[in-house]
């Protein structure tokens, strides 16, 4: 048990109330690091984060030893849209992104890089490269324990991200301007095709995963079984060990030790009371076991 206790297991949670009683929340479901938005991920411009607020945030992440803090930003943003107009609120909005991920004092940032449809894949890898410089020139990272995450996509068309090659290039254009990483998702990974089911399949995936982003560059895992079958291109999450990836890839994942610097958190449903504990609660028991 004390293995699963030293990693890093967590879960989306809410803000309701204000954002440091999303460490309360984390902390009541048994996780000891969280995600959550810094503001409506459905809205483009969002208020500066209060001083006292952020304040308090640390506080109760210290008195809970919770995290590191994973922000997700908005599913608005598209920084490789065709339309310039897009582009330019998306570009807007991830530097407010950042700007509050820093203020709470967050490590981490979480980006889906958007869809270039309409364009090639290269232009829009450029749009998205050129937009995120944009959105962050003139902020000063120095000293600051912050990442930018380039999350991986379901695989749908022109969504940029659906390979691990993309990520892997999209990181490689980005390292010299910014502090950048990575964050896979199992129900990505597993419907944009990639096995992690069979042993198998995982070691070669594990093989790309290497030869791509690398697994240093991993830092967070969104740990979420899949309702889609793999390949299906299908983005919906289901329970812990419910859907179409199964228990024993978790088991495996969070055994991992390529992936032992890297948190697990899950983003799963909340369809009753309690079940952000409850996925917590499950994927704490595999990795005692």
């Amino acid at each position: 048990m004390a293995d699963s206790v030293k990693k890093r297991i967590g879960v989306h949670v809410g803000t309701s109330g204000g954002c440091w009683t999303a460490v309360e929340r984390a902390a009541a479901a048994g996780a000891n690091t969280f995600q959550m938005f810094s503001a409506s991920p459905r809205m483009w411009k969002a208020s500066p984060v209060k001083p006292e607020d952020a304040a308090k945030m640390l506080a109760l992440r210290a008195a809970h030893d919770v995290g590191p803090v994973s922000i997700h930003a908005s599913y608005l943003i598209n920084l490789c849209s065709q339309t310039e107009s897009v582009r330019q609120n998306s570009t807007a909005a991830f530097r407010g992104e950042v700007e509050r991920a820093l203020a709470l004092g967050a490590e981490y940032l979480v980006l889906h890089p958007g869809s270039w449809k309409g364009l090639t894949r290269e232009e829009g890898l450029r749009l998205a490269a050129q937009s995120i410089e944009r959105s962050i020139d003139g902020i000063d990272f120095t000293g600051k324990n912050f990442r930018i995450l380039i999350e991986n996509t379901a695989g749908a068309e022109f969504s940029l991200g659906g390979k691990l090659e993309q990520v892997a290039e999209l990181v490689e254009c980005l390292k010299a301007c910014a502090p950048v990483a990575v964050c896979l998702d199992t129900c990505h990974v597993h419907v944009a095709g990639y096995d992690i089911v069979s042993t198998d399949g995982y070691i070669e995936t594990m093989k790309l995963v290497e030869s791509t982003v690398g697994f240093d560059a991993v830092k967070v895992w969104h740990c979420n079984d899949a309702k889609a079958a793999m390949g299906s291109k299908l983005d919906r999450h289901e329970h812990i060990g419910e859907g179409t990836i199964g228990a024993e890839a978790f088991r495996r994942l969070l055994h991992d030790a390529r992936f032992s610097h890297a948190a697990f958190i899950a983003e799963t449903p909340v369809d009753n009371p309690g079940d952000e504990a409850r996925n917590v609660g499950v994927l704490r028991t595999l990795a005692a076991g």
